[in-house]
């Protein structure tokens, strides 16, 4: 099975102006080449490959906050700022991107960083691994403080959930907020790691989940129920 992964980390209403999501894009991006040399610059979307490699993402706050404000939701305030960005790989499978919405502070829609993980190639190669996935996810926590953010594969998410909500299923990668209280014991070969006084980064295999893999399943199955249990597993939104 050619599973297809990707990374996201999601959180609730969260009122914030375009300095301060400048501020975090800006933490993100400054630590994402240390993750992986892919992820070292990005590019805003154009009209064609050509013209978006004319439009590069300088990771400064004074220029971040021009692309924030520029994403401002033109009908209602409250949806907050939308950004895209492409890193520039020639190849579409084996490219990453992201997309963000922060700011906002309406219960409809959760604020969100997404990132499109390569699906063949070198890059993905290297990135669909637990040490990048993991460096991603950290990323993330640092930069947005997410209520919960995973990095999985989309065919597993499928399988566990008809409507997955973030927040109410298991992945490979994940990071609970210490807002949603303690992350109990967990079975081998799970891997737990503090991520400062911000959350918990779960690691559920060191080798390559996959939906294909009964174990895998099994084990994602148990965590769930664990972390259910503890009350930790609750939906972003209402």
């Amino acid at each position: 099975m050619n599973e297809k992964y990707y990374a996201g980390a999601y959180w609730g209403a969260r009122r914030e102006s375009p300095e301060e999501c400048a501020r975090r894009l800006e933490i993100l991006l400054v630590s994402l080449p240390a993750v992986d040399s892919s992820f070292a610059r990005w590019f805003r979307p154009g009209k064609s490959r050509k013209d978006a490699l004319t439009r590069p993402i300088e990771p400064m706050r004074a220029e971040l906050e021009k692309l924030v404000r520029r994403g401002k939701d033109r009908v209602f305030e409250d949806l907050g700022f939308r950004l895209s960005a492409w890193n520039g790989v020639g190849d579409d499978y084996d490219a990453s991107g992201f997309d963000l919405t922060c700011g906002g502070y309406t219960d409809a829609v959760n604020n969100f960083c997404f990132f499109q993980l390569p699906g063949r190639g070198p890059n993905a190669d290297r990135v669909v691994t637990a040490p990048v996935l993991s460096g991603l996810v950290k990323s993330m926590a640092m930069a947005w403080e997410p209520d919960c953010a995973v990095a999985t594969s989309s065919a597993h998410r499928d399988l566990v959930s008809e409507s997955p909500k973030p927040g109410t299923f298991v992945g490979w990668v994940m990071y609970l907020s210490a807002r949603r209280g303690t992350v109990p014991p967990l079975p081998g070969p799970v891997r737990i790691e503090p991520i400062e006084d911000k959350g918990t980064l779960i690691v559920l295999t060191p080798e390559r989940f996959t939906a294909a893999n009964p174990e895998h399943v099994a084990l994602a199955e148990r965590v769930g129920e664990l972390l259910a249990r503890a009350g930790l597993m609750q939906p972003v939104t209402p």
